[in-house]
């Protein structure tokens, strides 16, 4: 018997290998009594108690013949058991895979006509001549949620140590430097961007402008370079603020002023005829005299009477 740990490691991390001397190899008549040989065998399990009853009892051998056999004698009883859940899969025409899967699991009989009660403990699978516990789900997400745990405990110090940040530039990321020999022009490259990263960072501490900055403004004006703040001004008073073009439909000047040309204003003709002396006529109120106040007032004609002839 071989195996590849010693007894003392957990059995889902043993790789078990039966005896060389294992007659007529792994075929559905031997794969049981192949299993029978590892460690994850149980020998307080109906197989062990079918198995001697066959060799002890002759009337008991015919169970020992064929695995369907064997397999549906266990299924009378209860109890623990190994039994094979899935055969090698067919490929081809006499080619299978070679996988075995093998179920440790109890069964618990029930009334006549109801299926038993079964209870998987374990799963077992043979790979050729090897045998291999299958881990359990527990086992598989503790293992996962520990490599997670080391992967971002390696990554946290590594992002923590390119990067930098400054109020001009925000935050900025470095490339790691590498340490692999004869890789001169990655160094060379490394240090040029370290080298600008450290211009800009100088630059920006000063108050010059640096390349992140032009490419900041080209990209704004590329995208908000046809908008001015005072294309909607805000008319009113203070707590009644209105934008000026609220409600109102935009109107695209130039394809009116395409579609119907503006009216030219003309000035305006004044057809009134001037006063003159000729045109004019008088009123008798052209020369009239102002009123002075406290003056005499203004005198009056005396009537004459005339007396009336008679002719002689």
């Amino acid at each position: 018997m071989a195996t590849t740990s010693s007894r003392s490691d957990p059995l889902d991390e043993i790789r078990f290998t039966g005896p060389v001397e294992f007659e007529g190899g792994i075929h559905n008549n031997s794969v049981l009594y192949y299993f029978a040989t590892s460690p994850f065998y149980d020998k307080t399990s109906n197989n062990e108690v079918l198995f001697q009853q066959g060799l002890n009892n002759p009337n008991m051998m015919q169970f020992l013949a064929t695995r369907e056999a064997f397999e549906g004698r266990l299924r009378t009883m209860s109890g623990l058991e190994f039994i094979v859940a899935q055969e090698p899969a067919e490929t081809g025409p006499g080619a299978g895979t070679g996988v075995w899967v093998i179920n440790k699991q109890t069964r618990r009989k029930r009334r006549e006509g109801e299926e038993d009660e079964i209870a998987v403990h374990s799963v077992y699978y043979i790979v050729g001549e090897h045998i291999h516990m299958a881990p359990s789900f527990a086992d598989i997400m503790s293992a996962r949620l520990a490599t997670i745990s080391n992967f971002l405990s390696n990554i946290l110090p590594s992002s923590a140590s390119v990067q930098a940040w400054s109020p001009a530039t925000g935050r900025v990321y470095n490339q790691p430097s590498t340490t692999t020999a004869g890789s001169n022009s990655v160094k060379a490259i490394t240090a040029s961007a370290q080298q600008q990263s450290q211009g800009s960072r100088q630059q920006s501490d000063i108050g010059l402008p640096t390349t992140r900055d032009f490419e900041e403004a080209l990209y704004l004006h590329e995208q908000y370079g046809d908008q001015y703040m005072d294309e909607n001004p805000i008319t009113g008073r203070p707590g009644e603020f209105h934008l000026s073009s609220t409600g109102r439909a935009k109107v695209n000047l130039s394809a009116a002023a395409a579609a119907k040309p503006l009216p030219v204003k003309l000035p305006t003709i004044n057809t009134k005829v001037a006063d003159s002396p000729l045109t004019s006529k008088a009123t008798g109120k052209e020369t009239k005299s102002p009123k002075i106040p406290g003056g005499p007032g203004k005198l009056k004609r005396r009537k004459s009477s005339k007396a009336a002839v008679t002719p002689s």
